[in-house]
């Protein structure tokens, strides 16, 4: 039997319960729901023969299979590289960015280019996409006519192999810094004033309040964003990559979800493309367990 106490509270709390109720619902149907068909990876799936029908259990066969393709290691490295990247990028730039944008001391400068950096966050990779491809094209992108007048060749950034991640990872790194910078600007909202007043009384520049004072300030959310970005490690980014990618950068641009989604929906290898999504989900929950450790041990972040 409840107390009076923890009557009178679950009463005080049921309505916050019972708006978790349509969450909770839509989560089970599109997070729960499908975990069903990860079975797919251990049969060879016939359609024909629906979900629930007589389907043939293979075990491990799909992922031998699917390890055993030549080019299944090339885009797992695609993957990670890609991935690293934008995470090491998706902590510097945001920091840098948030730490220039505190220094500006007028109010309406400081809140145009805060929400000028971070526009771009809103808009779809189906927009931006049409908009990189515009800009960086050969023969009349903005960026190729600006190189063509300092004498450089113009640059094939979305046919060229070499320089296709790379242009993968700026572009993320464009398109997303500015909610990052929120994140880092309202972390230096905690730091006291009167460290900075302090320090300005010993002598120290600017450079040096920033160095042993801005940074130590926010160092725990530096942390915490840079561990909780590890579980990000196999996203490499499938909105963006399958806008902007084509066949002639598949050896470097081609990465796990684009990988999959060509075996599954174009090649209709339906149990190919679960094992590779399963074995995308494992490595992936694997580094969510690290990184929330991670996170617990040097950051003090806990979820439960």
């Amino acid at each position: 039997m409840l107390s009076l106490r923890q009557r009178t509270k679950l009463l005080r709390e049921l309505p916050l319960y019972v708006m978790l109720i349509p969450a909770v619902v839509l989560v089970i149907i599109y997070s729960y729901g499908p975990m069903a068909g990860v079975a797919i990876a251990f049969q060879k799936f016939v359609p024909a023969r629906g979900f629930f029908g007589d389907q043939d259990w293979v075990g491990w066969a799909n992922f031998r299979t699917l390890f055993a393709m030549p080019n299944i290691w090339p885009v797992i490295r695609n993957t990670v590289l890609i991935a690293f990247s934008k995470m090491v990028g998706g902590v510097v730039v945001p920091v840098t960015f948030a730490l220039l944008l505190n220094e500006i001391t007028n109010i309406t400068s400081k809140r145009m280019f805060q929400t000028l950096v971070y526009l771009p966050n809103f808009l779809s990779w189906v927009i931006m996409a049409g908009i990189f491809i515009d800009i960086l094209s050969p023969s009349q992108g903005l960026v190729n006519t600006l190189l063509g007048k300092v004498g450089v060749e113009p640059l094939f950034f979305l046919g060229n192999p070499s320089l296709f991640p790379a242009t993968m990872v700026i572009t993320d790194i464009w398109k997303g810094f500015g909610f990052g910078t929120i994140i880092y600007l309202a972390a230096l909202t905690s730091i006291d004033p009167a460290l900075y007043e302090s320090a300005v009384i010993d002598g120290a520049n600017r450079w040096q309040q920033t160095l042993y004072i801005t940074l130590p300030g926010i160092m725990g959310i530096i942390v915490l964003m840079s561990v909780l970005s590890l579980a990000n490690i196999l996203n490499g980014g499938f909105d963006q990559i399958y806008n902007m990618y084509s066949p002639v950068v598949y050896s470097t641009g081609d990465i796990l979800d684009t990988f999959v989604y060509r075996l599954g929906i174009e090649q209709a290898q339906y149990s190919l493309s679960t094992a590779a999504g399963l074995f995308k989900s494992g490595v992936s929950l694997l580094f969510i367990v690290a990184s929330y450790h991670l996170a617990d041990r040097y950051a003090g972040y806990r979820v439960f």
